[in-house]
């Protein structure tokens, strides 16, 4: 017998850990689509005059070859202490919260809790984070979190205009806000035509300005009561905004108390480290009636089928998508994952925890500010909570380097002064450092008084609701966050079929390395030779993605999907500036674009033109043409998704490039379905100019229960000056996040991806991705119709199922959504982007075996279809109606016209697995005719019960 070595390589990660189907089932599945090879189908399906001519060349590392890299690339990060302040500082992630939710797969592979019955644990831990930012700020209702703290300072401005009863057309910015949030503000209010005016707080003048916006404390320190001011601009019919700091609020009077009408900031400092500028949640709360006008997403509480309470999301649930251009804001990803994590900071310290770690940080600070001024520096403000600024004259750059040399870094303030921001992390030996760098040796004093005045001291109560009063041993918050993901389904138990958010596998070994110190402790405004780590990481990311993509250039800030769409339109309007053509604002849309365009377009000061569509789904060509002509030198852009948003590969997108191009107009690619291009069509090389990539759909990011995401821009060369510019790093045009790589963090998950997956790698998972939305319309078209196909009749990497034609025996899309719920299965995305429909992508990660099974949930309930349209059972008594069913269903009195056994173990559910809902199905008008939006008193649950 002649020995025969093997082939099969057990370290290639695409083929055998990313993507799903063996190469044995896909030869069956291929079989069941009808054609012979993987490559007939994509030449069936792909047409041939997009294919990009040459592949995709890196080769793949394995896991424990791609470990060693980071970790070489992490030692190329200096990590010092950060005393830089700036709305970012050091924190003690506590290692339950670091081990049961950041790294926890059943928290960070969740998708956005559309479907309120199986998310009720990242809700209740999202109510909790509402509560928790109402109570600190003093104002009744707040949000379940926005991007980062400048751009939710960016949404309240915009929030103001929409609600103040002022007619003034300018918005007054305190001067001592953050610099970076200063400058997304303009970013922002420039297309809206708002008049920014930046100044110092006594010149503002109320009668010239709709609202106002200040710093609470100072970016360089001072704590400033704001009440005086705030009567003023009350009296001028004008709202007043505060960017505040949620420990600074365990101490000093909080915005509510002195009548601040919004509360913006970052719970950053809550337990979430720096990562280089996130991702972190930031927060926004409002007076009661201003609540319709707030950006994001509200939890809320509702009942659900029978009577208990249940939370959903509230009011502006995907407001965007429905409202288009007329949505007050284009906000999709959140960053729910993050709002976790500082929700159960506040729950694992409790409220004399959080004071006790704000005073230490005050006291340390005014401890650190005597020493200094013992010594004869000159240190300002007189009143602070955990920064201050000392002037140093021409000493500056000395003391700076002198600082560095004593391993921290402290931040640099014009010419002549030094800020400090003392935080968590700020121990005895830190304040030693710090002196030792004004050249003082002496010990810092041990007693400390209170550094600001006690008319300012906070005297309401906060987080005073039983969660927050927990026994906080480590063993009941380990199983707090243990039966709130257990509520959940997330993709550690089961396939997410959402079509248009690509919920494919997010490898352990591509998250390990973003919790590691030498990633997460750095501060983005950090001298940039310390950060060479990240530096080497983004610009190799670039490459590639310039490579996949045929864009010459990238920016790594806009830190959402939604944001890249702006950050691109906005990229297009400077560019059409640049050559005199100030009169572009027409932006083509067909009708069957992502929600977030025609938000993102109108946020960008464009008019929106809506083109029509083919019935086959297509973009009708002689109707953008027509419009294309009427525009004429007012066309600035159009927005395509491609392939579409309906699944389809159309035929027409070069010559929608060119018609484009030949009114001068630039083409913007919405990036969302770059799972079906990756290796096979490149954006820049069909005539698009500019796109961005949702890095948390196609590279591999995880979802995180509703973000975080990243959202980055590629351009052709033209663009590539008019990209987003930062106040830390130079450009010529504004920022439109925070820090100037945005979530920088999480762009390690991509570049993991793309080093592990290879470019062959990458290019076969785009392929297998086509082949399992293919099975799927070829195994359920029968049943189901599929709504649109290419002109071969093939689909993209997602097909639309049309349930539509059920309706006239009373069967809704909920019904089958929720009853997919029994079977174990997330819904496909529901009735978007064509009302009382399924649009299901499996994406490459799913095995033949999970789809089989989504497969034969969908058929079962096909049958229970059939049995309401053959007049067996109504479809109010059905299980479909009934669904979800709950185990408070199993064990009660069963007066239904079915059996346990098909209402609670339908086909394609597990036995002993079975995945349970809490809760059957919610009340959604209920919840909006009657919002509570922070956690309800115990009392009412026990009513409830009863």
């Amino acid at each position: 017998m002649t020995f025969t070595p093997s082939t099969y390589n057990p370290y290639d990660f695409a083929n055998r850990r990313h993507i799903g189907p063996s190469p044995a089932e896909m030869a069956e599945m291929l079989q069941a689509v009808g054609t012979p090879s993987l490559d007939a189908l994509i030449g069936e399906t792909v047409p041939p005059s997009i294919r990009q001519s040459t592949p995709l060349d890196w080769l793949p590392l394995s896991e424990a070859d791609l470990l060693a890299k980071m970790r070489a690339v992490a030692g190329k990060n200096k990590v010092m202490h950060s005393l830089i302040g700036q709305g970012y500082y050091g924190t003690v992630t506590p290692p339950a919260i670091q081990r049961n939710i950041l790294e926890n797969p059943a928290w960070y592979t969740a998708y956005t809790p559309y479907q309120p019955e199986i998310a009720q644990g990242r809700l209740e831990a999202l109510l909790n984070y509402q509560t928790m930012v109402a109570d600190l700020t003093g104002l009744p209702v707040a949000n379940a979190s926005l991007l980062d703290e400048a751009t939710a300072a960016a949404e309240a401005m915009a929030m103001a205009e929409r609600s103040a009863k002022s007619k003034a057309k300018g918005f007054f910015v305190d001067e001592n806000l953050h610099p970076q949030t200063i400058a997304v503000i303009q970013t922002r209010a420039l297309p809206l035509g708002i008049e920014v005016i930046v100044g110092a707080t006594e010149t503002l003048e109320p009668e010239k300005v709709f609202g106002a916006i200040f710093q609470y404390p100072g970016t360089y320190g001072e704590i400033t009561d704001f009440t005086g001011v705030i009567e003023r601009l009350h009296g001028a019919k004008a709202l007043a905004i505060l960017a505040t700091d949620l420990l600074a609020l365990t101490m000093i009077k909080e915005p509510g108390a002195m009548g601040a009408d919004i509360a913006v900031g970052s719970s950053q400092r809550f337990g979430v480290p720096m990562g280089y500028g996130g991702p972190h949640a930031a927060f926004l709360s409002c007076r009661d009636d201003l609540k319709r006008a707030m950006p994001g997403r509200i939890v809320g509480v509702s009942i659900d089928a029978r009577g208990n309470k249940a939370y959903r999301l509230s009011l502006q649930t995907r407001e965007q998508h429905i409202r288009r251009e007329k949505a007050t804001s284009n906000v999709c990803t959140a960053q729910a994952l993050l709002a976790v994590m500082a929700s159960m900071y506040a729950v694992f310290h409790g409220p004399m925890g959080l004071r006790a770690i704000a005073e230490r940080v005050h006291f340390n600070t005014v401890r650190l500010a005597k020493a200094l001024r013992v010594a004869g520096a000159e240190v300002s403000p007189k009143a602070f909570f955990d920064t201050i600024t000392v002037e140093v004259g021409v000493g500056q750059a000395g003391i700076l380097a002198a600082a560095r040399a004593e391993g921290v870094n402290l931040r640099k303030i014009g010419t002549d002064r030094v800020g400090i921001s003392c935080d968590e992390t700020t121990t005895e030996d830190v304040l030693h450092r710090v002196l030792r760098a004004f050249g003082i040796h002496t010990a810092p004093p041990h007693r400390a008084d209170l550094g600001f005045p006690e008319t300012m001291l906070r005297e309401t109560d906060y987080l005073t609701h039983p969660v927050f009063h927990m026994n906080r041993a480590e063993s009941e918050m380990m199983r707090y966050m243990r039966r709130l993901s257990d509520r959940d389904l997330a993709l550690d138990r089961a396939m997410i079929p959402l079509g248009s958010c690509t919920m494919k596998l997010n490898a352990a070994a591509e998250m390990m390395p973003i919790t590691w110190p030498e990633f997460g402790s750095l501060h983005p405004f950090a001298p940039m030779d310390q950060a060479l780590g990240y530096k080497e990481a983004i610009d190799d990311l670039s490459e590639k993605l310039c490579q996949i993509t045929g864009y010459d250039a990238f920016s790594m800030q806009p830190n959402s999907g939604a944001q890249g769409e702006y950050a691109g339109l906005l990229t297009i309007q400077a560019y059409h500036r640049s050559r005199g053509d100030d009169q572009r604002d027409v932006c083509l849309i067909p009708v069957s674009a992502h929600g977030t365009n025609p938000a993102s377009a109108q946020m960008a000061g464009m008019q929106v033109v809506v083109v029509g569509s083919m019935p086959n789904g297509d973009v009708d060509i002689e109707d953008f043409r027509a419009k294309a002509d009427a525009a004429g030198d007012r066309l600035a852009a159009c927005m395509i998704t491609y392939p579409s948003t309906h699944g389809v590969f159309e035929e027409t997108v070069r010559e929608i490039c060119k018609i484009t191009h030949d009114h001068g107009g630039q083409v913007y690619l919405d990036g969302a379905n770059m799972n079906a291009l990756v290796g096979l069509v490149k954006p820049g090389e069909i005539g698009s100019d500019v796109s961005h990539l949702n890095l948390h759909k196609t590279f591999a990011i995880p979802h995180g229960g509703g973000g975080p995401g990243m959202g980055p821009i590629g351009v052709k060369a033209h663009l590539a000056p008019f990209l987003p510019g930062h106040p830390e790093t130079g450009g010529d045009e504004g920022p439109v996040s925070a820090a100037p790589y945005g979530s920088a963090s999480i762009l390690l998950i991509s570049w993991a991806y793309c080093l592990m997956m290879g470019g062959e790698g990458l290019t076969q998972a785009t392929r297998v991705a086509i082949l399992n939305a293919n099975y799927i319309a070829s195994r359920l078209k029968s049943e189901y119709p599929v709504l649109f196909m290419g002109n071969r009749g093939r689909v993209a990497h997602e097909c639309i199922l049309d349930t539509r034609v059920f309706a006239d025996c009373g069967v809704t899309v909920d019904d089958i959504a929720k009853r997919l719920i029994d079977n174990g299965f997330h819904a496909p995305t529901m009735s978007w982007p064509v009302a009382g429909t399924l649009m299901v992508e499996p994406t490459e990660s799913e095995t033949k075996a999970e789809i089989d099974r989504l497969i034969l949930a969908f058929l079962a309930i096909r049958a229970e279809i059939r049995a309401v349209e053959a007049g067996e059972i109504a479809a109010e008594d059905s299980p479909l109606r009934h669904a979800p069913h709950t185990v408070n269903d199993l064990v009660a009195e069963w007066d239904r016209k079915y059996s346990r056994e098909q209402g609670c173990f339908p086909p394609g559910s597990f036995r002993v697995d079975k995945y349970w809902p809490p809760i059957g199905r919610v009340d959604n008008v209920y919840g909006d005719r009657n919002l509570v939006c922070i956690c309800p008193p115990v009392e009412s649950y026990a009513q409830a019960a009863e």
